[in-house]
């Protein structure tokens, strides 16, 4: 039976910073502006792979916006609180999990996120090992953060699919001999999954 890796947000968590900013600000300027200064930034990537922690990327927020802190609090709040499980997907690994497929997951997201939602939602039991970029500081697409996980989990990359909506850490795992599912939604995941499953 092969591994099943899992990336977190579009997979697994709700993650849209369209409707983030549109929760946040009325104004469609606004909403432009703080999408390239906060999602589109280079420090949201730092944040990513643990080099820069929230604190400090809320201070250079508030010098590069001329925002509050307290409205900059805020929307990290919205971006936290907006990271809910999808339910089809959580269902799909659950299933997977009591036919004893292996689960993993792998996900760039700041540790101190991954702690908040680690304390939040239930569903994590599944997975069998985690590797968050912000913890190790390496991130995808890169190959180390994949090299990682199948070295800490004795993974066979020939053996092990990878899930994830965004279409350049497919191809980085498509390239270390990953098989991949691009996701979409749940179901068409979880047919692709079979097919593969099924091939074993």
């Amino acid at each position: 039976m092969r591994n099943v890796i899992f990336d977190l947000g579009g997979v697994v968590l709700e993650w849209n910073p369209d409707a983030i900013l549109e929760s946040c600000y009325a104004d469609a300027d606004a909403r432009a502006i703080m999408k390239a200064a906060v999602f589109q930034h280079a420090d949201w990537l730092q944040m990513d792979r643990g080099i820069l922690t929230e604190t400090e990327m809320l201070a250079r927020l508030e010098k590069r916006t001329t925002r509050s802190k307290e409205e900059l609090v805020g929307l990290f709040d919205a971006i936290r609180n907006s990271l809910q499980p999808k339910a089809d997907t959580v269902a799909l690994m659950e299933s997977l999990a009591r036919r004893h497929v292996p689960l993993y997951c792998l996900s760039n997201m700041p540790a101190s996120t991954f702690a908040y939602l680690r304390g939040r939602h239930t569903f994590w039991p599944v997975f069998r090992g985690i590797v968050i970029s912000g913890e190790i500081k390496m991130m995808k697409p890169e190959r180390e953060i994949f090299d990682y996980l199948l070295l800490q989990y004795r993974l066979s990359a020939a053996h092990t699919v990878f899930v994830d909506d965004h279409l350049p850490n497919i191809e980085a795992a498509q390239a270390l001999g990953l098989h991949t599912v691009l996701f979409r939604d749940a179901r068409q995941c979880e047919i692709e999954l079979e097919h593969l499953l099924a091939a074993e």
